[in-house]
């Protein structure tokens, strides 16, 4: 029991929508690296908050909670907020995992601190806890040729996308294991290149 109180160093919050007419779109590629990590270091996400569901485990030495918001995308904050407070955590314990259109599909991006960049899950995270020191895992989902962000970030990855995408995920849960075990600026320097490989 005494165990389950420690606080783990860090909260991995993988974004995306609730509910299963949005599993496998683009906007919820940060559960699928979540759900990738979780397969990776056996842990499972039975814990429920109000407005989280979460597992503890170990990357490495490392104790962590995994988790997912139980909210939509703009309600994100909320999730962060409870997390935080449940296990007195800092801003910059909390590693998001999100999807970006402005990085060519796979490409993972790793970020210490920074504006939402028009992605409102991030938005409401950053403006819940009044603050940008918050680091981030970002995912590539591409960019509509053409239409509203809402409906391609909303919409499936093709079958022809689907290599990529695996890719980009097992790249993202890679990326999160170097930040938990050999930090920040490791994984900046590591996955911060040109393209998705």
């Amino acid at each position: 029991m005494t165990r389950e109180l420690r606080a783990p160093r860090w909260l991995i919050l993988g974004l995306g929508n609730p509910g299963e007419e949005y599993e496998e779109t683009r906007h919820n590629i940060g559960f699928a690296v979540v759900d990738a990590l979780a397969h990776r270091h056996h842990i499972v996400l039975t814990g429920r908050l109000p407005a989280l569901l979460w597992g503890r485990g170990r990357l490495g030495a490392t104790e962590v909670l995994l988790a997912k918001p139980r909210t939509y995308m703009n309600l994100s904050g909320l999730a962060a907020v409870e997390a935080l407070k449940q296990w007195s955590l800092a801003p910059e314990q909390l590693l998001v995992i999100l999807d970006d259109v402005a990085l060519p599909l796979g490409t993972v991006r790793v970020r210490k601190r920074g504006s939402d960049g028009g992605h409102k899950g991030l938005r409401s995270i950053l403006t819940a806890l009044k603050t940008q020191d918050v680091p981030r895992v970002r995912v590539g989902i591409g960019q509509p040729r053409r239409g509203e962000i809402v409906d391609f970030v909303l919409s499936r990855f093709t079958q022809a996308e689907w290599p990529v995408v695996l890719e980009g995920i097992e790249r993202a849960a890679d990326a999160v294991e170097v930040v938990v075990t050999e930090g920040l600026e490791v994984a900046m320097n590591r996955f911060n290149t040109r393209g998705p490989s």
